[in-house]
Formats: structure tokens, C-alpha cells, sequence
């Protein structure tokens, strides 16, 4: 099995970037992942706690949302936004909140909760997880929710952090509780993923147009992927192997 691609999401369901290597650190998600998140208005959330993901705006209940792109610069903590329907935003999110917040708020379903305030949790970062988590998804997993659903789809829909081929789809569902080597980085797959509307949506125009859901519950089950955390410090590229221990 192989690394094929590497994904992070610096500010949780606004935009994703691909890397070609990272470093991962143990007890941390994926460094910059979900790094920051956009609380609503009707949110119960304290700033540096973790809180569950209904307290922030999100692609499954404002599909648009999935259409956005993102690019990181870590040194200046500077994040680009793209969106086919909008001009770019350069911005730092700690610093200037309200023309982020101006920004995405267009992109907010009609009758949701609007944008209210920036969070960032160092570290971990706002996983969809109570533990810093990391996500992998399979390649051929992907490929047979397409013939479920009868539709060539975007795995950018599923916001996995490393996807890796090489092995039987739904197989990565029989290594809970089991250790991965990937690069020089050690992990150990917790739980399956259970999914939301979010993944019904096309990542290129932010609109929902296939019922992943239907597709994956003709299966029994609305799983897809794993979560893992990391048990050992190392370095994670693009074509690195993928090894259960």
C-alpha cells in the first residue's frame, strides 16, 4: 500500500490544500488541519476548547461551503480563499476576522446561523473527533461508492487528510484498534467514519447533485474511512508506504 495524496483543511469546512509531505506529530492531528474554525451565532463554544461540529458553519448544512479552496502560508499564518463565485481573500484569520467572516457569509445556506466569530485550537485543531484525530481514506473505496452511486465523484468530497491504494475496498474497516506505519510516522486506527450530507455535494460548483448516503446505506452502513491518531513522530510524503503492523 501507498500514499497518493495528502490533504489538510487550515480553516474546518472553508476550503482544502494538497501537500506533497508533512510532519506528523504524536497526540496532534495534521498540523494546520481544521486549525481554525467559524463559530455561528447560535454557538456554545469557549475560545482554545474543542467543541462538537454543530457549533460551527459547515458544508453539510451550507453546501456551498464545499467549494472552497485554500493555500497556507505557515510562516505568516496567511490564508488565501478561493471560491468559483466570489473574488480571492488573502487574510489572517487572527488578525482579521471580520473580512473572513464577510467573506463566507454568502456562502451561508438561508435560514442557517451566520458567521459569527474566528476560533483557533493549537495542535489538535477542531477534528470532527473529541481526540486529535487524523482521517485516511481508500482509494478503492472511493471507487466503489462511484459504481454504487453511478457517478464519477470528487474525493475532495470526503475531506480525508491521506488517501492510500493498494488494498480491497472497505478493507481499512477490519484495522480498528490496529498500528500503520506510513513514512517514518506511526498510527493507530480508532474508529470508522460515519458520514454527513456534506458528501453529497460537488466540490467544483458547491452544489449537491449525488446521494452518496443512499449509496453507502444500500451497503448496511454509512462509513467511509477511518480515523487515526499518531503514536509516533515522522515524516508523512506522497508515495510513501503504508504498512499494517
Amino acid at each position: 500500500m501507498r500514499v497518493v495524496a495528502l490533504w489538510r483543511h487550515p480553516i474546518k469546512a472553508h476550503g482544502r490544500e494538497a501537500l506533497e509531505c508533512v510532519t506528523l506529530t504524536k497526540g496532534q492531528s495534521m498540523p494546520y488541519d481544521r486549525l481554525w474554525a467559524i463559530a455561528h451565532e447560535e454557538a456554545k463554544v469557549g475560545d482554545a476548547v474543542w467543541s462538537a461540529c454543530q457549533n460551527f458553519s459547515r458544508g453539510a448544512k451550507s453546501p456551498s461551503l464545499m467549494a472552497i479552496t485554500a493555500t497556507l502560508d505557515e510562516e505568516t499564518q496567511t490564508i488565501t480563499l478561493r471560491h468559483p463565485d466570489c473574488p480571492d481573500l488573502t487574510v489572517q484569520p487572527d488578525a482579521a476576522a471580520g473580512p473572513l467572516l464577510d467573506w463566507v457569509r454568502p456562502f451561508v445556506a438561508p435560514g442557517r446561523a451566520q458567521p459569527e466569530r474566528v476560533l483557533r485550537l493549537d495542535g489538535r485543531g477542531f477534528t470532527d473527533t473529541a481526540f486529535p484525530s487524523l482521517s485516511l481514506c481508500n482509494l478503492a473505496s472511493h471507487a466503489a461508492v462511484e459504481d454504487l452511486a453511478g457517478a464519477v465523484l470528487q474525493p475532495e468530497r470526503w475531506r480525508g487528510n491521506i488517501w492510500f491504494e493498494g488494498t480491497p475496498a472497505w478493507s481499512e474497516f477490519d484495522w480498528i484498534g490496529r498500528e500503520l506505519s506510513i513514512g517514518t510516522a506511526r498510527l493507530k486506527v480508532e474508529e470508522k467514519i460515519t458520514r454527513c450530507l456534506a458528501t453529497t455535494v460537488n466540490t467544483d460548483t458547491g452544489l449537491r447533485d449525488v446521494d452518496t448516503l443512499k449509496a453507502l446505506n444500500s451497503l448496511d452502513h454509512q462509513e467511509f474511512g477511518i480515523y487515526a491518531t499518531v503514536i509516533e513522530t515522522g515524516d508523512v510524503g506522497v508515495g510513501d508506504a503504508l504498512a499494517l503492523i
